[in-house]
């Protein structure tokens, strides 16, 4: 039994989920009653837009906006009633020995799908910034032991599973209860369990496909949801609650009955590792780990040495620069003190893109090093630490300019985007136009104005700040312009203007 940990907060319309490794928060999950996230629902869905130059469609899942779908994700729906090729979610599954039979990308989307068609499908990736979701017709059903897909003819055990002899036992094992249709992924959770709790585990799963089916025969009307996944509670409590997790502790008494019982259920030798929180002081505040996500989610994150690194979140890439900070070396030479840091940043490179879910493509500017042998010894280390992460990540060697390019799956949105937002004031930009660009701006706008405005004075009304740099830093350059337009300049300030709002009225 390791020493980790799940701290789970129930709030009034709010619920997370902090996973602890060895006394770090190394993961956090927030789901929000108002907008909780659909991946692994499944949907009887409506085809509102086929796309052959694309080779995709989209369908219309009752979300607001539209789910996209590949060609290659489609199974007919007549081949639901008889196994079908598919994929499943699950990372470490292995893939040596699919069948597949399924619709290449190849296949014109037109020969499959047609407008107002109605098909099933599953989330596989939520609503991320301005895109809606993903979706396969390849269902996968994850349980706690076993994955099952009922269009797929296949037997897969987790790559993470080592032991021949214990991967030759559960293929076994499997085989012997395998549904007639569907096929089979063991987890990782699974090794050591007995026949008994991987079959009880297998029957949950067709049970709860068999019964969204009924479902799909009494629903006429799409979109509509056929099959709810659990929420982030029963979520963790499934795949984050393994062996190497204590406890799970959390703070509402409702939630930890539900919980023990879903626990109970699955399994059962676990039930008394679940406690519940009833201290006086908030959950997250009494284990510190509102301080670690004030820390974690910051742009600037101090490394032990004295470095930091800078993490800048775009809508293209998520670029990460390393920086050396007051770290100058023990007496060492240059080149040392930049290895060193590099060193120290990657194992913190890691964890910030667990942590912080940062998927698609990812940049880190490394600190120039001279030597080659630093180089390759800076990207294996960075090799080595991103195989702890259950996200899929590619990276590259390190450039001639430091530079690495990677990539990581991205499935929902990051913990960045999902508890901040753009600033309303600076538009996302993070930048504002300075002080003295609007006053010079607003001179420019008195010339063009200035003969459809009526009267002798021409009064600007604009932020107080604004007004204040027209009356003191520009005051010289308002008199010129004053004298050249031949008419009087007065400002008025506005409290409730944007500093770089302004208008123009003749008086």
């Amino acid at each position: 039994m390791g020493h980790n940990s799940l701290v789970i907060n129930v709030d009034i319309g709010e619920t997370r989920v902090a996973l602890i490794e060895n006394g770090i928060l190394a993961e956090l999950f927030v789901e929000r009653t108002r907008d909780r996230s659909p991946v692994g629902n499944i949907y009887l869905g409506k085809v509102t837009r086929v796309l052959p130059g694309m080779q995709a469609a989209f369908v219309d899942i009752g979300l607001d906006r539209a789910a996209f779908l590949h060609v290659e994700d489609i199974v007919a729906e007549e081949d639901f009633e008889a196994s079908s090729p598919g994929e499943s979610d699950e990372d470490d599954e292995e893939d040596d020995k699919k069948k597949s039979k399924r619709i290449t990308r190849k296949t014109p989307i037109r020969d499959v799908l047609k407008e107002g068609q109605s098909i099933i499908v599953q989330v596989s990736k939520g609503p991320i910034s301005t895109k809606g979701a993903r979706v396969t017709s390849h269902i996968s059903l994850p349980g706690r032991y076993v994955v099952y897909m009922p269009t797929v003819e296949h037997i897969g055990i987790s790559k993470r599973i080592g032991n021949e002899k214990e991967r030759k036992r559960l293929r076994e094992t499997i085989e012997a209860f395998k549904p007639p249709q569907g096929g089979l992924i063991v987890r990782t959770v699974a090794a050591g369990l007995t026949k008994k709790q991987l079959k009880a585990d297998v029957g949950y799963l067709v049970k709860t496909w068999n019964e969204t089916m009924k479902k799909r025969e009494t629903t006429s009307r799409a979109p509509a949801l056929l099959y709810d996944d659990l929420d982030v509670i029963l979520r963790a409590a499934r795949d984050l609650f393994t062996e190497d997790v204590a406890k799970l502790v959390i703070d509402s008494p409702m939630e930890h009955e539900r919980l023990v019982k879903f626990v109970e259920d699955f399994m059962p030798e676990r039930a008394g590792d679940v406690e519940h929180y009833s201290g006086s002081e908030p959950i997250y505040d009494e284990y510190g780990i509102e301080d670690e996500i004030a820390r974690a989610l910051s742009r600037k994150v101090p490394l032990p040495s004295g470095g930091y690194l800078i993490i800048d979140q775009a809508e293209a890439l998520t670029a990460i620069d390393v920086n050396t900070g007051r770290f100058t070396g023990k007496g060492k030479d240059v080149e040392e003190t930049i290895f060193q840091t590099n060193v120290e940043a990657v194992n913190e490179i890691a964890y910030q893109l667990r942590f912080r879910n940062i998927g698609g493509l990812i940049v880190l500017d490394f600190i120039d090093m001279e030597r080659a042998s630093h180089r390759e010894k800076v990207y294996k280390t960075l090799l080595d630490v991103l195989k702890h992460d259950k996200a899929k990540t590619t990276a590259v060697r390190i450039s001639e300019l430091g530079l690495v390019e990677m990539t990581r799956k991205r499935t929902r949105e990051s913990l960045g985007r999902t508890l901040n937002e753009p600033c309303f004031y600076c538009d996302g930009t993070g930048h504002l136009q300075s002080k003295a660009t609007v006053c010079h701006e607003i001179l420019r706008q008195i010339r063009r104005e200035k003969d459809n405005l009526p009267g002798y004075k021409i009064v600007v009304n604009a932020h107080p700040a604004i007004c204040d740099m027209l009356q003191r830093e520009e005051k010289a350059a308002v008199e010129i312009a004053s004298k050249r337009f031949t008419r009087q300049i007065v400002v008025q300030p506005k409290r409730d203007y944007h500093i770089e709002q302004f208008d123009l009225a003749g008086a």
